[in-house]
């Protein structure tokens, strides 16, 4: 089980900083614009680099809308690792976001 996060609530942490951020969007959607402090870490290359990942952390997942990062949330949780699905993704973040990889 895996918990979600509304973008405001999010965007909250994201000030504080501290937060490990997972962006599981597609390295050209990515590169278009992603919050400074996400990884980016494709849907499809999850099982792949699950050795990267630390179950002692707490990752934020976030993709474009929010499918992608409930998918990514519900797969990652079921692994054992701790995970809050981002709500709405980045079509819903209004911080700022760097471009290129």
């Amino acid at each position: 089980m895996y918990q979600s996060i509304t973008m405001p609530e999010f965007e909250h942490l994201v000030k504080q900083g501290g937060i490990s951020i997972l962006d599981v969007r597609e390295p050209t959607e990515f590169s278009s614009g992603h919050i400074k402090e996400a990884v980016l870490m494709p849907l499809n290359s999850i099982p792949e680099q699950l050795n990267q990942l630390n179950k002692e952390k707490e990752y934020y997942i976030i993709c474009h809308s929010g499918m992608r990062s409930a998918s990514a949330s519900a797969f990652l949780a079921e692994k054992g690792y701790s995970v809050t699905n981002v709500m709405g993704g980045m079509s819903a973040w209004k911080g700022e976001t760097l471009s290129g990889m």
